[in-house]
């Protein structure tokens, strides 16, 4: 009798300090953000302001999303293409961290642009920090004299 009385004993302790903790845990798990549609969406995961595994989750959302993105533009607007860019990153260009952070920073700079959906708020970003240079139009041939 005595052996199964300090496992159960042992149990019930592990359950009552698990069930303290779980107002803390809740009210954190309260401001995490799951499902990303909004500009504002986007920008905290890309800047979370929580800790532990859902912060690693929430950066590397945002990286997958950026990158994901670029990679799209990249492709729709290839170098032969005669279709203009939307945006020109430099070469090099910044890490998907420091554009993750950057995003963050410009969505909370523009707040009437929180509840657009989140690619359309990376394009504006994207269009703002790296614009494409203007055409240079075709020279014009010299016209002959009369």
């Amino acid at each position: 009798m005595r052996q199964t009385t300090i496992p159960i004993a042992l149990a019930l302790c592990l359950a009552a300090g698990a069930a303290a903790a779980q107002p803390a845990a809740t009210r954190q798990q309260e401001d995490l953000i799951d499902h990303v549609a909004t500009v504002s969406d986007l920008a905290a995961v890309c800047q979370p302001s929580w800790g532990g595994v859902p912060r690693l989750e929430a950066i590397a959302y945002c990286q997958g999303f950026l990158t994901a993105a670029g990679q799209y533009h990249t492709l729709l607007h290839p170098a032969s293409s005669p279709m203009r860019p939307l945006f020109c990153v430099p070469t090099p260009g910044p890490t998907v961290a420091e554009s993750g952070i950057a995003f963050s920073n410009w969505a909370r700079a523009n707040p009437q642009y929180a509840r657009e959906p989140a690619l359309d708020g990376m394009l504006r970003w994207a269009q703002a920090t790296f614009p494409c240079p203007q055409p240079t139009p075709p020279a014009r041939a010299p016209r002959a004299a009369r």
